[in-house]
């Protein structure tokens, strides 16, 4: 039994990634990886029905606590970030439906996070979560998507255990408002 479950999704109209982490204890495990291929639908709009009931599926199997997924990264062409985003958008949706919370990561972020090179290379990801989780290579003889995905959900473990830093004062004016007490 997990204390806590992420599943973590890196949409997309051609091959969506999905990546099933576990806590317990404080520490991240693999549950499942995978990628739904979606190339198979001459529609978009199939395509996008395919990722909602995956996803719900995913949701119903594995009852994430919580899913992190990844943002549309901003390229030139204008009609593959709208395609991208309303991927992304079906995703969440389907995760909406069923009360679980989404954070969404920029990829630089993810990769800082997980190799500590925001411009690492897809396989550079995967060579680390490979090392980080303890996984086996042939349970990493899988698209890209699918590591990028479980990133996605490493990440967010990573930025949901980090302690909270208080801001502390802007300036020793700021300082001295607020605790007046203490100066003489």
């Amino acid at each position: 039994m997990y204390d806590k479950i992420i599943i973590g999704i890196d949409p997309g109209t051609n091959v969506m990634g999905y990546g099933i982490l576990g806590i317990k204890a404080k520490k991240p495990s693999l549950i499942a990886l995978g990628v739904v291929k979606l190339n198979k639908f001459d529609s978009h709009y199939l395509r996008l029905l395919r990722i909602h009931e995956r996803v719900i599926s995913l949701v119903e199997q594995f009852l994430p606590d919580e899913m992190a997924i990844e943002a549309p990264f901003f390229g030139k062409n204008v009609q593959s970030m709208l395609k991208l985003g309303r991927a992304q958008g079906v995703a969440m949706a389907a995760a909406l439906s069923r009360d679980i919370p989404i954070t969404e990561y920029e990829p630089r972020k993810i990769k800082m996070a997980i190799t500590g090179n925001g411009g690492a290379s897809k396989e550079q990801v995967r060579e680390m979560l490979k090392r980080i989780l303890n996984i086996a290579d042939k349970d990493l003889d899988i698209e890209l998507d699918a590591t990028d995905a479980l990133a996605a959900a490493l990440c967010h473990f990573y930025e949901s255990t980090r302690p909270v830093v208080s801001a502390g004062p802007k300036s020793w004016k700021d300082f001295i408002a607020k605790n007046p007490d203490r100066v003489k």
